[in-house]
């Protein structure tokens, strides 16, 4: 049996919708409207899709050592997953409104604890919708099972860790998905702090797809990183973001662009700021 584990359509998804061994996760989410993306699923989603809240099922709890969206504990989320129906064995797609923004940090997450079995869906449901496919409203039974977590702590950088790595002859190359106009401290409108950690590259999340939400194909992408590695690209490096979420979208990136995966710096920009001690650069164009 073929399995995913970067990318997916629509249109393979459709036919194997009623594949009992298939599980979809819609990740539909609005940071400035937390609730809004459940509403959105309530009224209409794929067929047998379950829903996951990023607040509540794709991060842990925030405390005052944290950036705002911490991974939950790995015992917390294989719980998660298992009452969503997903097994060892599953071949899982995740979803989002359009870009995957969201859905890759699922994506990512389940690769964390060892399941590679997992895609994003292309265009994500703005292209389901696209296509006319049947939805469903309101919840969805589902049948537990119990999924085995098997985590790669190596997948992960901590802040004392980069803090360490940044001033040391072996210092990574950190990329930060975030808009240009946050990643340059012109507009902050959701942390305390505005700019970027020194020596960081940007290179925005939404570079990677098309106006529709539709991921770039693999020469284009691998044009893009090109400009960001520029002959450096067996050189570790590490994604981050605002929280640790469009990081993982970078990684996906990456990974189609046939680029080594990266660590993830979980806490991110949300983290780093928690110590007013830490450098900051802003207006750096």
């Amino acid at each position: 049996m073929t399995s995913y584990n970067n990318l997916i359509s629509v249109d393979e998804l459709k036919h194997q919708l009623n594949n009992p061994s298939w599980h979809v996760v819609d990740c539909r989410f609005d940071l400035m409207k937390p609730s809004k993306g459940y509403a959105e699923y309530q009224q209409d989603h794929i067929p047998g899709a379950q829903y996951a809240n990023l607040n509540q099922d794709l991060s842990g709890l925030i405390t005052e050592a944290t950036g705002r969206h911490p991974l939950p504990k790995v015992e917390t989320f294989a719980k998660r997953l298992s009452a969503w129906g997903i097994g060892n064995e599953s071949q899982v797609v995740v979803y989002d409104h359009a870009s995957g923004a969201i859905a890759a940090r699922l994506w990512w997450m389940l690769r964390w604890l060892g399941h590679t079995n997992v895609a994003v869906l292309d265009g994500g449901y703005a292209a389901w919708k696209k296509s006319a496919y049947a939805t469903f409203g309101g919840n969805e039974a589902v049948v537990k099972t119990s999924f085995q977590a098997l985590p790669n702590s190596g997948m992960i950088i901590s802040t004392d860790e980069l803090q360490e790595l940044l001033i040391s002859d072996e210092a990574p190359i950190i990329v930060d998905a975030r808009d240009r106009i946050r990643y340059t401290g012109k507009n902050e409108p959701i942390d305390t702090i505005a700019g970027h950690i020194p020596g960081t590259v940007n290179h925005p999340f939404l570079k990677s797809i098309n106006a529709d939400g539709s991921w770039k194909r693999k020469k284009e992408l691998k044009a893009s990183w090109d400009t960001v590695f520029k002959g450096s690209k067996d050189k570790s490096w590490i994604s981050m973001c605002g929280s640790g979420v469009t990081a993982c979208h970078l990684i996906l990136s990456a990974q189609l662009a046939g680029i080594p995966n990266p660590r993830l710096y979980v806490g991110s920009w949300s983290e780093w700021i928690l110590d007013l001690n830490r450098p900051v650069v802003t207006d750096e164009i």
